[in-house]
């Protein structure tokens, strides 16, 4: 159809379109609305910024962390402490009896499971000998080995004697047991008791939040951490930045902003406890406090300069550039409405926007184009070729192209169909086609044609993988599909109206004549030549060696390294002067791919009897084949 560009100026000088809502008054409402909202983010920047009460926070935050934390710590240090010296106090009671000095070690080690040893060493007594105390449950149930109490002892000699001399000691026993102990060392009775515990209760209550805290020794040594791998390394601490400031200052407690040796800045807190000289330090990291206000004001910044750009835009462009085309283009929509469409739709808006996309909808919706788009697809059963018939790449003529041809065929398809009424044959047609159909699109296929109820597709025409043996490959898995589809709709199906489904799939791969067949108004994409025929004779041999999928030695020299296949008997075909060699397929040879592995298997899946050939009389069907 011919396109003639319409007479605006005899719409335009008989009336003027009268509108509700003109654009100028709409565009003094937005722009005092986006105004309005550049105000409020700067207004709310300028609150934003003033950062000094989320730092007070931040910094109270963390000390309160720090100081329970270090509360808390100082109580199960205490209890484990307390608890240990009455059952060694007890057990020295004079006049206790052996069968009780057992049973309250043994109550006492049920009562405090993360206690794992207790032991005494004197000055004349190395190591643990026959004082010591041994919960076996913590041993068994963390696969650690008891003798490395005995170790750990007569390795910490040093501090034992410090512990002898009446100081309390606290120590990472961790890199020897390799699960998180401590020991803490306490003067009892002019020597050491060493009270070994689980450090499990005091990661508990240190956690891993924003504010990180962990425990050190009077050493440094690193005794409780949310990183129990940096526990178990043995790290010690003492050369931080921090720990020394530490060390240095006399409170009992401090909280100071501090740069560490990896050069980030952290609100620093510690709590020195009033036990074997350890102390709880809390951190936070700087960036991390203010990054909500970072972002908000990055945020707030970009909100700013789009509200300012949209304005400026919507300034510019609507009222100086779209306000009178508008008006023209509606005229013209207007004359284009009273000629030959027939659309009645309207649009919701009543501004000339609105009158503009009225008219252009009904445009849109031309008689003429939907037309054009019906013909155009009513030619084609496969969207990739009308696609192409729509873009003018297809046009009557052909070209040679190598593909893999398809044809598939249901198995007395005649017997079956006498038994059913008209509607009731097309119902069952539709859902079988619908499920093979499926199986073609997702490999890549186009269905060429419906022959009653065979199917013939293509691979590599008219698009192509670019590969030949890669066009047959997915030809064959859209057959192997097809089985499975089948094996699924004959769950549903037994009976005379719903008779169990068998088909043939026949699959070649040559060179064809691949393109446009037929008159200007009426034409079918298909390809022709020997390949097809071959390929349609091939489907036919299923019968004969009860099989359901065949391909030829063309497609089996392509692909038949990737497939498993049994070799049939060769077949002379008609115009042939060798015999065509036949292949039946049984699977996808890979490992991770299930399914049959045997021919045999197949049959039994199928339902196929095994023929004998040597009674088959091949030459009974048009006389086509001969083994």
């Amino acid at each position: 159809m011919d396109k003639q560009t319409p007479d605006t100026t005899a719409g335009s000088a008989g009336s003027e379109i009268r509108v509700r809502f003109p654009i100028g008054a709409k565009l003094v409402s937005i722009i005092t609305i986006l105004l309005l909202l550049s105000l409020g983010a700067i207004t709310g920047l300028v609150s934003v910024l003033v950062s000094g009460d989320i730092r007070l926070t931040a910094e109270d935050n963390n000390f309160t962390v720090n100081h329970r934390s270090a509360a808390e710590a100082e109580v199960i240090l205490a209890m484990i402490r307390s608890n240990a010296l009455v059952l060694l106090d007890t057990l020295n009671a004079s006049g206790l009896r052996v069968e009780d000095a057992r049973r309250a070690e043994s109550f006492f080690f049920e009562r405090n499971q993360d206690i794992a040893a207790i032991a005494v060493s004197s000055s004349s007594v190395s190591g643990a000998g026959s004082s010591l105390l041994l919960n076996d449950r913590f041993f068994l149930s963390n696969e650690t080995d008891t003798s490395l109490v005995a170790v750990f002892i007569e390795a910490n000699e040093e501090a034992l004697d410090r512990c002898r001399r009446g100081d309390v000691v606290l120590l990472n026993a961790a890199p020897l047991f390799g699960v998180p102990v401590l020991a803490l060392l306490y003067p009892w009775q002019e020597a050491a008791a060493v009270i070994f515990f689980s450090s499990e209760a005091l990661n508990d209550i240190f956690g891993a939040g924003t504010s990180q805290s962990f425990l050190i020794n009077d050493e440094g040594d690193l005794l409780v951490h949310a990183d129990s791998g940096l526990v178990r390394a043995g790290v010690n601490l003492g050369d931080a930045p921090f720990i020394r400031l530490m060390w240095e200052r006399t409170e009992q407690s401090f909280q100071t902003l501090y740069t560490d040796t990896d050069g980030k800045r952290y609100f620093g807190a510690y709590s020195k406890l009033a036990l074997a000289g350890a102390a709880v330090i809390t951190n936070v990291e700087y960036s991390l406090v203010f990054e909500g206000v970072a972002a908000t004001t990055r945020r707030n910044l970009f909100l700013t300069g789009a509200v300012l750009c949209i304005s400026i835009l919507f300034i510019w462009f609507f009222s100086k550039s779209i306000s009178v085309p508008l008006k023209n283009l509606s005229a013209a929509a207007g004359h284009i409405k009273g000629g030959k469409f027939d659309i009645d739709l309207k649009a919701k808006s009543r501004d000339e926007i609105g009158v503009l996309t009225d008219s252009f909808v009904e445009m849109s919706r031309g008689l003429a184009e939907r037309e054009r788009l019906r013909n155009t697809f009513g030619r084609f059963i496969n969207e990739t070729i009308a696609e192409q018939a729509m873009k003018g790449e297809l046009t009557l003529g052909g070209e040679t192209k190598q593909v893999t041809i398809f044809f598939s065929d249901i198995r007395f398809f005649t017997a079956i169909s006498e038994k059913l009424e008209p509607r009731e044959v097309v119902e069952f047609l539709n859902d079988y086609m619908t499920r093979m159909v499926d199986c073609v699109d997702k490999t890549g296929g186009v269905v060429d044609k419906f022959i009653g109820d065979a199917i013939m597709a293509v691979w590599g025409a008219p698009i192509s993988t670019g590969s030949a043996s890669k066009d047959a490959f997915n030809c064959v898995r859209a057959a192997l599909s097809m089985r499975l589809a089948l094996l699924e709709f004959n769950k549903t199906r037994g009976g005379d109206k719903k008779p169990i489904i068998k088909i043939g799939c026949g699959i070649n791969t040559g060179d064809v004549v691949a393109g446009q067949i037929g008159s200007n108004k009426r034409m079918e994409y298909t390809v022709i030549g020997d390949a097809v025929n071959l390929a349609s004779r091939t489907e036919s041999l299923n019968k004969l060696f009860g099989t359901d999928i065949l391909i030829t030695e063309n497609t089996w020299n392509l692909i038949g390294k990737y497939l498993i296949t049994e070799e049939m008997p060769p077949v002379q075909i008609k115009g042939k002067e060798k015999p065509v060699r036949i292949f039946a397929v049984v699977s996808i040879d890979k490992d991770d791919v299930p399914g049959p592995r045997t021919l045999a298997e197949v049959r039994s899946l199928l339902g196929i009897i095994p023929p004998d050939l040597s009674k088959v009389d091949v030459n009974a069907e048009e006389e086509k084949y001969k083994l």
